[in-house]
């Protein structure tokens, strides 16, 4: 046993002994090793053994950091969906605020335009699919000062009238409604009528009665609310629409012309209720500027005068 572990020992002592002469001639070599032969031969023999172990191991390791990085990539992606959401939500909420504000901004030029005091409110209900009855809820109630036969309007025009009133809510009946009949007034020719709802018939659109059979009315026309005694339900001067047909009623004591509201029915959010009439009737004043008419383009009238033809002279 001694024998061997004196052998052992001998022949460790040997090959340190070579790898550092070895290493001693390659270091001496300045660039040109006697070793590079050596080199070569490794080189030969053992290049393709490494580059299949390579070729191997590759697909291996790619595998194993592909595990290992699953579940990062997994933690990444749901960050990244979470700032996408955030974003998106954030997208919604500054379109919804720029939308919000341009509502308010037209609800006050009405209010002020017609020296209404009013109490803002949102729309928090549709009451269509729940009743016969064409009505919105809003959130301002009794506690608001709100209370039934007021006036209910926005930025465009009439909305409609409260129907009932609770503490915190109140139901509004939309002047779309077939139960709905608002007194109104034709801008200018001060003709009276009542437009009468409709409901989802006849595209939303408001039925008119004017009570003067022999009245002038045209498509263009543009109606403002009549007003009520004491102002219950309606407040004078509140825009209600325009004339887009009128129906030919030979014979009869009333003239029928359809009139599209300036109100969207369909798209209602911010409204404001009517707590305090105007001391004096608005009139038009709420109405908004008409539309611009286009001038004519002056024709020019260009008149080319002929030159009489020269006369021949004869030739002798």
């Amino acid at each position: 046993m001694n024998r061997d572990t004196r052998r052992t020992r001998l022949l460790l002592a040997l090959l340190l002994l070579t790898s550092i002469t070895l290493v001693a001639l390659d270091h001496r070599g300045q660039g040109k090793s006697p070793l590079d032969g050596l080199r070569s031969i490794g080189a030969a023999v053992f290049g393709p053994v490494e580059r299949a172990a390579s070729a191997i191991a590759r697909p291996v390791s790619s595998a194993v950091d592909d595990l290992s990085s699953v579940g990062r990539n997994t933690d990444k992606a749901a960050e990244l969906g979470k700032t996408n959401a955030t974003l998106r939500q954030q997208l919604r909420t500054s379109e919804l605020a720029r939308n919000r504000a341009a509502e308010l901004d037209a609800l006050l030029r009405t209010a002020g335009a017609g020296r209404y005091r009013v109490v803002p409110a949102q729309v928090v209900a549709v009451g269509a699919a729940q009743s016969f009855s064409w009505t919105v809820t809003i959130d301002a109630g009794s506690r608001d000062g709100i209370k039934p036969d007021m006036t209910v309007i926005n930025g465009d025009g009439l909305v409609g009238r409260v129907k009932t009133v609770g503490p915190t809510t109140a139901t509004v009946l939309l002047a779309i409604d077939p139960q709905s009949a608002v007194g109104v007034r034709l801008e200018k020719s001060m003709e009276v009528g009542i437009t009468s709802g409709q409901g989802a018939a006849h595209h939303g659109e408001l039925s008119l009665e004017l009570l003067d059979g022999q009245s002038s009315v045209v498509t263009g026309d543009r109606l403002v609310s009549f007003g009520s005694r004491g102002s219950t339900p309606y407040v004078p001067g509140v825009p209600v629409g325009e004339v887009v047909g009128v129906q030919k009623t030979v014979g009869t004591l009333t003239r029928i012309a359809a009139v599209r509201p300036y109100v969207d029915f369909t798209s209602l959010d911010l409204v404001a209720v009517v707590v305090e009439p105007p001391r004096t009737d608005p009139r038009d004043a709420v109405l908004p500027p008409p539309p611009a008419r286009p001038k004519p383009i002056p024709t020019v009238t260009v008149t080319v005068t002929a030159k009489p033809a020269p006369t021949p002279t004869k030739k002798r």
